[in-house]
């Protein structure tokens, strides 16, 4: 009886998920959207009246080069044999924001992935050097994007 009782009292350990973040795709007027999060947005800036194109431009946030030196490395994951993965075209880094519009660019972002804030820096400076007129904004949850609108229209109204 008292065997019982202590396994009964024990707590259970959660088990987190882990590994890669996998939003799931949604469609919703014939456009398919990379989450749940930019569907709310679209619907919102939809209602609100606000133009803006889904995953209108792309920015190339570095320029690609030919790296003209050794590197002894293995794979990307970690996997295989320290082998020379230099002497090759490195290619550019792109960045494809989620809504763009002349006035302001948002980036709906649940949970980000590991190589997103290094880029989201990277696309900070692009916009401080060359887009000085647009407001960014990224929201990570339905009541963000909603403050996302209201900031959007006070702006407009300036």
């Amino acid at each position: 009886m008292i065997l019982m009782d202590q396994t009964m009292m024990m707590k259970r350990k959660i088990r987190r998920k882990k590994g890669p973040v996998r939003s799931k795709k949604a469609t919703f007027d014939g456009i398919t959207f990379a989450s749940g999060l930019e569907v709310y947005m679209y619907k919102a800036l939809k209602k609100a009246k606000i133009k803006a194109i889904y995953e209108g431009a792309t920015f190339e946030l570095q320029e690609g080069f030919m790296f003209n030196t050794d590197s002894y490395e293995r794979q990307g994951n970690g996997k295989g044999e320290m082998v020379n993965r230099g002497q090759k075209k490195i290619l550019n880094i792109k960045y494809t924001p989620d809504f763009v519009s002349d006035s302001f660019i948002i980036e709906c972002k649940g949970r980000a992935n590991e190589s997103f804030p290094i880029r989201w820096k990277m696309f900070k400076k692009y916009v401080n050097d060359n887009l000085k007129r647009v407001t960014l904004y990224k929201p990570q949850n339905q009541k963000e994007c909603d403050k996302v609108i209201e900031l959007i229209i006070k702006n407009k109204i300036k």
